[in-house]
């Protein structure tokens, strides 16, 4: 049976999704507030940094993968226009119905279906620029996601890959202390839920860095990718170009 990581434990590839699933499950209801209170608001400024950087025009086709609670595709929605066409997707029904919520209370009503990274139900060359924000390090098969994202893009269009990342050395202590010591505790109190903090600890410390994803990027359809280290590196934007 082929295993793969659920964070530092081995388990059967297929197991994980479901495994993925349920951690999303216990937390999609207090996902953002989390979200500000473990990266002390940061994660907004590292979102808009992103979207600057996407550079959406009126009219463009975005596909917003494992956009979970809605801000990303909110932010471009504003973008694209009535003439464009944001799809906001998540492998996770919990967490696509806050995202639906959220944008239906902030008067947008964009197309909003779940699917897999790894089998994406759109055509080839359909979207502009595709994005995922947080949610690449949680897929079994990253080298096929990829690979789906890049056949869904128009050639020459653009993926952003947002994704926490590896610290410089001298900061690895610290920030280990506070990733294995703060943030369990503070799932706890807040969401009632130390295990699923827990595990995010551990899937980012069994993601590729900055350098493996970049060259597995450039392996599975992106000609090429620069790297933005946010935070000293605690996040990564991987900005890709469709060959």
């Amino acid at each position: 049976m082929t295993q793969t990581h659920f964070g530092f434990k081995k388990v059967a590839e297929g197991d994980k999704a479901h495994r993925v699933r349920g951690v999303f499950d216990s937390v999609a209801s207090k996902y953002d507030l989390m979200n500000d209170l473990m990266s002390v608001g940061m994660h907004r400024a590292w979102k808009a940094y992103a979207v600057l950087v996407a550079g959406v025009r009126s009219g463009d086709a975005v596909l917003d993968i494992a956009g979970g609670t809605g801000d990303m595709a909110q932010a471009f929605a504003k973008q694209a226009g009535s003439q464009g066409l944001v799809v906001h997707t998540d492998i996770n029904l919990a967490m696509l119905r806050q995202g639906r919520d959220r944008l239906l209370d902030e008067g947008l009503m964009l197309p909003t279906t779940v699917c897999d990274a790894e089998a994406l139900p759109f055509a080839d060359a359909r979207f502009n620029l595709v994005c995922v924000s947080f949610g690449l390090r949680n897929m079994t098969h990253k080298d096929r996601a990829l690979a789906e994202m890049a056949r869904v893009l128009k050639p020459g269009g653009k993926l952003l890959v947002l994704e926490f990342s590896k610290v410089p050395q001298a900061l690895s202590k610290v920030y280990d202390w506070y990733s294995f010591e703060v943030l369990p505790r503070l799932g706890k109190i807040v969401a009632g839920d130390d295990a699923s903090y827990r595990y995010l600890a551990e899937s980012i410390r069994m993601h590729p860095d900055q350098a493996a994803l970049k060259d597995l990027m450039q392996q599975n359809g992106f000609a090429h990718v620069d790297i933005h280290n946010l935070s000293l590196g605690v996040v990564a934007l991987h900005v890709g170009i469709r060959c």
